[in-house]
């Protein structure tokens, strides 16, 4: 298994352009590389994936950088390390540091952890999602809906991951004119069958 293997020119050339985290991405992307996984550029991040399943993507934010584990809901996380990054988020789990250092100091335990998500991948584990149904309808997409009945049959023709994805992004405005505003600009996408994060 412990086979390095090629690096991605796409993501060569993203590593070039990155102004921080720099020398935490090269060393986390060496870790994942020499645990044979396939380098890809998704999402304007490296990804990481075996047999064309996607195992882990690294990332970095202001405070920190990541490696996000697609499955980490379904990892052992013996270490105390996996970090849910939302509440809403019910499958990935992330790893962050804050300096190269910390990364070397838990290197062996990453590894563990990459070995574990590609055998979690191959052995075809899934994550048990909750049901749309369980997801909150905010009042003000409730109200569109009785208004519009094309919307209510567009919105129950899109996939699960689709209306769930909507239904967090209405309900995550804390004010009733933010979410009433956020139905609004997703009215036509809806109606289109085009996901949120289809664009």
């Amino acid at each position: 298994m412990n086979q390095v293997t090629s690096t991605n020119p796409k993501v060569d050339a993203m590593l070039q352009r990155t102004t921080s985290w720099g020398d935490e991405f090269a060393l986390l992307r060496s870790i994942a590389l020499n645990c044979g996984l396939t380098e890809e550029l998704k999402w304007g991040q490296p990804c990481y994936s075996d047999d064309g399943k996607n195992i882990v993507l690294i990332h970095g934010f202001k405070e920190y950088c990541a490696v996000l584990f697609f499955k980490g809901a379904l990892l052992k996380d013996p270490k105390g390390i996996l970090v849910m990054q939302t509440e809403n988020v019910q499958s990935a789990r992330q790893v962050r540091f804050t300096s190269l250092a910390q990364i070397k100091r838990q290197r062996a335990a990453l590894n563990a952890y990459l070995l574990e998500a590609i055998e979690v991948e191959r052995a075809g584990l899934k994550v048990a999602f909750r049901e749309t149904a369980e997801f909150a309808l905010p009042e003000e997409f409730q109200a569109r809906l009785a208004q519009l009945p094309a919307l209510r049959s567009a919105f129950e023709a899109l996939t699960p991951g689709r209306q769930r994805a909507y239904l967090l992004h209405f309900a995550g405005a804390k004010q009733s004119t933010t979410r009433a505003s956020r139905v609004e600009n997703c009215i036509p996408l809806i109606l289109d069958g085009i996901g949120l994060n289809d664009r």
